[in-house]
C-alpha cells in the first residue's frame, strides 16, 4: 500500500552563539567607551593646543602658571592663569595683576593691587598683597611700559598637565606614540566591518540556506 505524506519544509539551523551573554554586551561597551575615550582626549589636547598655542597670537592673552599658595584660594598652585594687556594708567585697587617684582630675580608675580599712585611725569607704582599672605608685599613696583596685564580667568590644575607632559617620558611618548595609535585606530576603522555588514551577509546566507537546500515534498512509500 502506498500513502502520499506531506512533508514540512525545514528550517535553517540557528547559529550557535558565539560567547557567553556577558561576553556579547560587554564586547560592543567596551569598544563604545574605548571610541570615546580616544574622542576625548584627542578634544583636550586639540583644546590645550589652542589654548596655550594658538590663543595667545590670536586674542593677545598670556598664559602664566600659578607655582605658590600666595593667591589661595581664588588661585591655587598649578592653576594657569590668562591675562590680557591694560594701559598702566587704567590699573586700579582691588586688581589682581601679573608683572616683575623691582627686587632679587626680578621674577614674574600675580597679586591684587592694594594702592595706586600715578605720579606727574606719568610713572605708575603700585603696592600689592597675595591673598593668602598676612602683610604686603616687602617693596613698591614701578609698572614697565605703557601695558600692564591684568588676570581675568583662571583654569585650574592645567599646569600641572603642562610640567607632565614636559617631562622626557611624557614626551616622546606623545612624539611617537599618539601617532601610531591615531593610525592604527584610522586603519581599524576604516577596514574593520560593522555590525550592519555582518548582519546583511548572515541574512543573505540564511536566505540561501532556506531557498537553495529545501528538497520539493513527494509521496512516500511504505
Amino acid at each position: 500500500m502506498t500513502a502520499a505524506l506531506p512533508l514540512t519544509t525545514p528550517r535553517a539551523a540557528r547559529p550557535l552563539p558565539t560567547g557567553t551573554t556577558a561576553t556579547r554586551v560587554l564586547r560592543p561597551v567596551a569598544a563604545a567607551t574605548g571610541r570615546w575615550l580616544v574622542r576625548a582626549l584627542v578634544a583636550t589636547a586639540v583644546l590645550a593646543f589652542a589654548v596655550l598655542a594658538l590663543g595667545p597670537h590670536v586674542f593677545g592673552y598670556r598664559t602664566m602658571t600659578m607655582l605658590t599658595g600666595s593667591m589661595a584660594p581664588a588661585i591655587d598652585p598649578g592653576d594657569v592663569v590668562l591675562t590680557t594687556p591694560l594701559a598702566v594708567e587704567d590699573v586700579a585697587a582691588g586688581m589682581i595683576i601679573s608683572y616683575h617684582i623691582p627686587i632679587d630675580d626680578h621674577r614674574v608675580v600675580t597679586h591684587r593691587v592694594l594702592a595706586v599712585d600715578h605720579a606727574p611725569d606719568g610713572t605708575v607704582t603700585v603696592q600689592t598683597q597675595g591673598d593668602a599672605n598676612d602683610h604686603p608685599d616687602p617693596w613698591t613696583a614701578v609698572l614697565q611700559g605703557d601695558t600692564a596685564y591684568q588676570v581675568q580667568a583662571v583654569i585650574p590644575e592645567l599646569g600641572h598637565l603642562i610640567t607632565a607632559l614636559r617631562t622626557p617620558a611624557v614626551s616622546q611618548l606623545l612624539v611617537y606614540g599618539a601617532p601610531t595609535l591615531l593610525a592604527g585606530w584610522l586603519l581599524l576603522t576604516i577596514w574593520r566591518p560593522t555590525t550592519d555588514e555582518h548582519d546583511e551577509r548572515g541574512d543573505q546566507a540564511t536566505s540561501h540556506g532556506r531557498t537553495g537546500q529545501s528538497p520539493q515534498p513527494g509521496p512516500v512509500t511504505c
